[in-house]
């Protein structure tokens, strides 16, 4: 037995045609997932050369209603007319703080790091070395509501993980985020890489002296995917996705780590043809040629989120503490990154300034549905699960982002230069800096 999906694309797509600016912005907000970052100029030779493309070749919106999906999908989605803000207050424990909501404050301290002094920082992500001129963005905090956010203390940090190991498994903002854990360990003491893959895009780090393992995985849907893509990005043909099985490049190494982080979320707005059993269900975006179910990426995305959850929930030898983090914002304002969109705000903003573009806000609520669903059943067979929801902060951070400094002095030859904005991924030292104030702040108050 099918169900109607409750989410109808034309009842948001219509209003859209009468401003042909929101039309650009709601509808190529898919193009926002910027993976594969190209390692461009003054490359370090611990970074090979990959594409120089920033974004998702040819993503599309369905505009038609997603037609069809499994019952046993939607039978215990939480009621519409839960509000999205309650649906997260349940996520706190009773009396205790939320870290996740706040207001970023001044903090004249500054980061642990410098672009300098951290090794790990790739090209496309070292914004003062690619010359961008202003550094207001390196001085504030997150501040919780209603209490403090002690800093990461590195040193206290690496003898919490002495003889364990983490796993950052996900896509490009994974990569970006386990630069900044690396760069603020490192003052401390030197990470040396052990393993890297072909493309560098899963690789492996160890801290001697505290016997610490540092790995992140690349697994951009989590899904077993077929991806045609060549060292541009450029695709060839669609994305081959089964949803019932999960990438083995994660889950073969899945037990061997201590902590896990968790998340993905913007690949799944590419074109795509869905598999199930090694037989089509449909797709999202269908190839014209080809008779196939237009479903929606957001039911690819519940779909694998859900056999994720089951995943890690059931088997009976998971270990430790796994967190999955919530997809993050972009801020590209006046366009998107092909249409002169940019993101040239020096401060961090306050709440209200920015909404979620409506296909992250797809995607949060998916996140957010099964993560509720899957804490249940992890509390009862004992796995530490915990949402490491960075949305909201990092929403209130559109100054982070590399913007016109991805590349190396872009304005160098030309001030008037036409340069493609990165507004999805952070600059190091940056926002997510703070990241790991929250990590350690998870781990020793539980």
């Amino acid at each position: 037995m099918v169900k109607k999906m409750a989410y109808n694309w034309k009842s948001w797509w219509r209003p859209l045609h009468k401003n042909n600016y929101l039309v650009i912005k709601l509808g190529v907000s898919v193009l926002l997932v910027g993976l594969a970052f190209t390692l461009l100029f003054n490359r370090s030779s611990d970074f090979p050369p990959i594409s120089d493309t920033p974004f998702l070749q040819n993503p599309h919106i369905s505009e038609s209603p997603v037609n069809s999906i499994v019952s046993q999908q939607n039978s215990d989605q939480i009621p519409p007319q839960v509000a999205e803000n309650e649906r997260e207050e349940s996520f706190e424990s009773e009396g205790k703080c939320n870290i996740f909501r706040g207001d970023w404050v001044p903090d004249e301290a500054g980061p642990f790091y410098t672009n300098t002094s951290c090794s790990h920082i790739e090209t496309h992500q070292n914004c003062m070395k690619n010359g961008r001129p202003d550094t207001d963005y390196l001085y504030w905090r997150w501040k919780p509501h209603g209490c403090d956010l002690t800093r990461v203390d590195p040193k206290k940090f690496l003898e919490f993980v002495r003889n364990k190991s983490w796993g950052f498994i996900g896509d490009s903002i994974s990569r970006n985020h386990v630069q900044s854990f690396l760069c603020v360990l490192s003052t401390v003491e030197k990470a040396k890489e052990v393993y890297h893959d072909e493309s560098y895009k899963s690789r492996r780090w160890f801290f001697p002296s505290h016997n610490f393992t540092v790995s992140v995985l690349w697994a951009p849907f989590l899904a077993k995917a077929e991806i045609f893509e060549d060292m541009n990005g450029v695709s060839s043909s669609e994305i081959k996705l089964h949803l019932d099985i999960l990438d083995k490049n994660w889950t073969e190494q899945y037990n061997t780590f201590d902590y896990t982080i968790f998340s993905v979320g913007k690949w799944f707005i590419k074109t795509a043809i869905y598999y199930e059993n090694d037989t089509i269900l449909g797709c999202h975006h269908c190839p014209q040629a080809k008779n196939f179910t237009d479903l929606g990426f957001n039911f690819a995305y519940r779909k694998v989120m859900r056999n994720v959850f089951n995943y890690i929930t059931t088997k009976s030898s998971t270990k430790g503490v796994i967190f999955y983090r919530t997809s993050t914002p972009d801020h590209f304002e006046g366009g998107e990154w092909f249409s002169g969109g940019s993101c040239k705000r020096k401060f961090p903003s306050k709440k209200g300034e920015f909404e979620l573009n409506e296909l992250v806000r797809i995607l949060r609520e998916i996140e957010l549905d099964e993560f509720e669903k899957a804490s249940f059943k992890a509390s009862e067979n004992g796995v530490s699960l915990r949402l490491f929801d960075v949305n909201p902060m990092s929403l209130l951070r559109p100054d982070g982002h590399p913007g016109p400094y991805r590349f190396y002095q872009p304005f160098a030859e030309d001030k008037n230069a036409t340069v493609i904005n990165d507004c999805l991924h952070w600059c190091l030292p940056g926002p997510i800096d703070s990241w790991n104030d929250l990590l350690m702040d998870m781990l020793l108050n539980g």
